[in-house]
């Protein structure tokens, strides 16, 4: 492999963007390739990153001895084939949450990720927020234990839209996707895997075909307790809110921002190289094929989080 990390990005949508954003970042990392789904918008993104190459075929830029790595922001429903086709094409990945919505093909992902010694990790933000690096530590330290976990997922989309307003080409998942981000923190955090987990759903959507509210209740093997309630059908404020209950403290995280139970900022803009928990994401990916070493949220590490949302769906569809 060249000193440059060559990526190609699949899914110049709203994370895409975002992951194109990160790169332009991070010293020794050229974007050599763009596939998107409608050609004239991928080669909008990609003459605006300076990707020479845009494509509407992933295998043809897998085929290119010019990509080292490709990153995935591509519809769920794809997410796991896609990893496997690049592993498979000698390419590193890195795939956006969720890594699957079916949790047999998940563990043919880690499976694959095994035999070919590849860097393979999902975009679990949680884990590389500095918000939520700030409680680890603390939790490392010895100084904090959490008792309960308390978290809010809300959006308002009662339309097919993504995270820019735009119309969708697929639906988004409440559980195989926004309450992936909670379950995989949550066991991460504690260090302790959930033994029991309960589920129960609203209505589903009559057009979109999924519940738009859900209720989950979590407990690790360590005793803590997890309680997520999730949304898309709330009206403001939106996004994630997790309030981490612990022996010493109480913690409020809102994305890249902390403060205590009282409400008074904590700055955690000294915890990492940047307040952006993506940019950090990929930073992590190239470092982890850059020293040929597993990286943080690997596929191997997330696995136990889709076991417990398999686990759920069995009650939900049951």
């Amino acid at each position: 492999m060249s000193k440059t990390v060559r990526i190609a990005l699949a899914g110049p949508g709203a994370f895409g963007i975002k992951h194109l954003d990160a790169l332009k970042l991070i010293d020794g990392v050229e974007v050599v390739s763009i596939i998107g789904r409608e050609l004239p918008k991928a080669q909008e993104v990609a003459q605006k990153y300076g990707a020479k190459h845009v494509t509407t075929e992933l295998g043809e830029a897998l085929a290119r001895p010019d990509v080292d790595a490709v990153i995935l922001c591509t519809p769920t429903q794809m997410h796991a084939a896609q990893s496997i086709a690049a592993m498979q094409a000698g390419k590193h990945v890195q795939v956006e949450i969720p890594l699957c919505d079916k949790l047999e093909d998940g563990r043919a992902v880690v499976a694959m990720q095994k035999q070919s010694g590849l860097v393979a990790m999902v975009g679990h933000t949680r884990r590389f927020n500095p918000s939520h690096q700030y409680v680890h530590e603390k939790i490392a330290a010895g100084e904090f234990h959490i008792q309960q976990m308390d978290v809010q997922t809300y959006f308002f989309r009662r339309s097919n839209m993504n995270a820019l307003g735009q119309p969708r080409s697929w639906t988004d998942h409440l559980l195989w996707h926004h309450a992936a981000h909670t379950v995989d923190l949550f066991q991460y955090q504690t260090g302790s895997k959930v033994v029991k987990a309960n589920a129960v759903q609203g209505p589903v959507h009559p057009q979109l075909g999924i519940a738009m509210d859900m209720s989950i209740q979590l407990k690790t093997e360590s005793g803590a307790i997890c309680t997520l309630s999730l949304s898309f059908n709330n009206d403001g404020p939106l996004g994630t809110f997790f309030r981490y209950i612990g022996d010493t403290a109480t913690y409020i995280a809102r994305y890249d921002d902390l403060v205590n139970g009282k409400e008074e900022k904590i700055d955690v803009s000294q915890v990492d190289l940047s307040m952006n928990g993506i940019e950090l994401q990929d930073r992590e990916f190239i470092a982890a094929i850059r020293e040929g070493r597993e990286p943080n949220s690997s596929v191997a590490k997330v696995l136990p989080c889709y076991e417990v949302l398999d686990q759920l769906e069995q009650q939900l569809v049951g």
